[in-house]
């Protein structure tokens, strides 16, 4: 007897929020000491601006995502209200619209009816039927929001210290670029990789991708910063 195990890969917050925390925190910090790098002679200032840069970002990066958070949920429950009103002042126009979800899969008329007549005696059910197939809307879990400034802000925060931990360990702004270009190009390859990876995307095209994103921002705000010095 052959079997078939389908494997698709569906994207969790978790995992959402942690791409996008950890990609702007590898490149903005990097592409900031590389930036300074190329412009000041002590890495006290790289790294003094580079934390302040990494406490900011974090921030901002996690508001963004508890405000989107609270704006998924407020559309939901607006629309959710929406729905209710609807079923209760309307509720032939809102069995209609079940009928015509039926009648896209090619049900009968007769069982279109039959659904509709079942679903309208459990309004609940109706409303989060009409939620999901009519609207095209999930319930949002009521955490999201908090969860996703949480996630993002600490992702962004890791990503963000990779590039600035070796300016910790060098005199020179010069040396501490090298080594952190080094760890970091590594990183972002590696992030590039299993960000592909666990999204059904060429991994290698992945990984390469991310790197010349990092590498070309990196390297742009350097010289960009030895032209202004000079």
């Amino acid at each position: 007897m052959d079997t078939h195990e389908e494997k698709h890969f569906k994207s969790s917050d978790l995992v959402t929020d942690i791409v996008i925390g950890m990609s702007d925190g590898l490149t903005v910090p990097f592409a900031l000491a590389a930036g300074l790098s190329g412009a000041v002679s002590t890495t006290a200032i790289i790294i003094t601006a580079g934390l302040a840069e990494v406490a900011a970002g974090s921030i901002a990066m996690g508001l963004g995502g508890y405000l989107a958070g609270k704006t998924e949920q407020d559309h939901y429950n607006s629309e959710m209200e929406r729905e209710r009103m609807e079923v209760e002042v309307v509720p032939e126009v809102e069995k209609q619209e079940v009928r015509d979800v039926f009648a896209s899969m090619g049900l009968s008329k007769e069982t279109q009816n039959l659904i509709a007549d079942e679903m309208a005696k459990d309004k609940a059910n109706w409303v989060d039927f009409m939620m999901r197939y009519e609207l095209g809307l999930e319930k949002p879990d009521p955490k999201r929001a908090r969860n996703s400034a949480m996630n993002i802000g600490i992702s962004y925060v890791v990503g963000g210290l990779v590039p600035l931990s070796p300016y910790f360990f060098t005199a020179s702004p010069i040396d501490g670029l090298k080594y952190s270009c080094l760890i970091t190009v590594i990183c972002l390859f590696i992030f590039g990789f299993f960000k592909a990876k666990v999204t059904g995307q060429n991994p290698w095209a992945g990984a390469i991708r991310v790197t010349l994103i990092g590498s070309v921002a990196a390297t742009a705000a350097f010289f960009i910063a030895r032209l202004f010095n000079h």
